[in-house]
């Protein structure tokens, strides 16, 4: 996903994206020729995770993304519980996923969503029938009880659970790749570590990986979770332990044929 302002941004757009497709050897003839342009929709923006029990939506958990999105490339970073949404919004974010539920046919099973909330409204940008991916499936436990496992699980059987909310917050970092090189080691993971209310540094890219950031790169380099009294405090202290961090990185040397060696 690439943001575009203009004319000239969009064509620039279009030629890297164009390039990224042309590398995905996995993808279809015809999605590696078809591109979407769609309006930019300014606000800040939820996660939500949900359950459908014969046709109802059910509320699992709303996660804020307090880092602006607004590009250019679109990096998820921060997801903190629970919501600062009001107890009106929510109750009109939940019907809006409803509604598009229905519309979409979907009756049963977990449902993740992403949408944007600002003075017109509520925008959906995603309604998939599928649970949260990677680590941050962790953060379900905070605002359920339950393990994502869990909860499907147990939905699969029929057997309704009585979700038990936790006091207190909870949040997760994807950490970004800041640039493109060969890892070689990360400063600062005691440092992270020690900062107040983190729970756990997981760094999931062993040295020697080649790390490409957005937009044509598409993975983390790993997680940081904390847990506090306060959703603020949950977010203050991923920030803390991200910025103890240092990745350092040797140059990438590959040869371009009819160039000479290039970084």
């Amino acid at each position: 996903v690439i943001r575009a302002n203009n004319q000239h941004e969009l064509k620039a757009a279009v030629l890297r994206i164009q390039k990224i497709l042309l590398q995905r050897h996995d993808l279809s003839e015809g999605a590696r020729n078809t591109l979407l342009i769609e309006a930019f929709i300014p606000g800040d923006e939820v996660a939500v995770e949900a359950m459908l029990f014969n046709g109802k939506l059910e509320l699992l958990t709303v996660f804020d993304k307090p880092e602006p999105l607004n590009g250019p490339y679109f990096e998820e970073t921060y997801y903190i519980t629970p919501t600062c949404l009001g107890a009106e919004q929510q109750v009109k974010l939940l019907a809006t996923l409803q509604h598009a539920c229905q519309a979409y046919g979907l009756k049963e099973g977990p449902v993740h969503a992403e949408c944007r909330i600002n003075e017109n409204g509520i925008f959906i940008l995603e309604v998939a029938a599928r649970t949260i991916g990677g680590l941050c499936a962790r953060l379900l436990r905070f605002g359920t009880g339950y393990t994502l496992e869990e909860l499907v699980l147990s939905h699969a059987m029929g057997r309704k659970l009585q979700l038990e909310s936790d006091t207190g917050a909870a949040g997760v970092l994807m950490i970004p790749i800041p640039k493109a090189g060969l890892f070689k080691r990360v400063e600062g993971l005691l440092a992270a570590q020690r900062v107040p209310y983190i729970e756990e540094v997981n760094i999931q890219i062993r040295e020697g990986y080649e790390l490409v950031p957005l937009p044509e790169g598409s993975g983390y380099f790993g997680f940081i979770f904390s847990r506090a009294p306060e959703a603020s405090q949950a977010e203050q202290a991923l920030r803390e332990a991200h910025a103890c961090l240092k990745i350092i990185t040797a140059p990438v040397w590959k040869i371009e044929q009819g160039k000479s060696w290039v970084a």
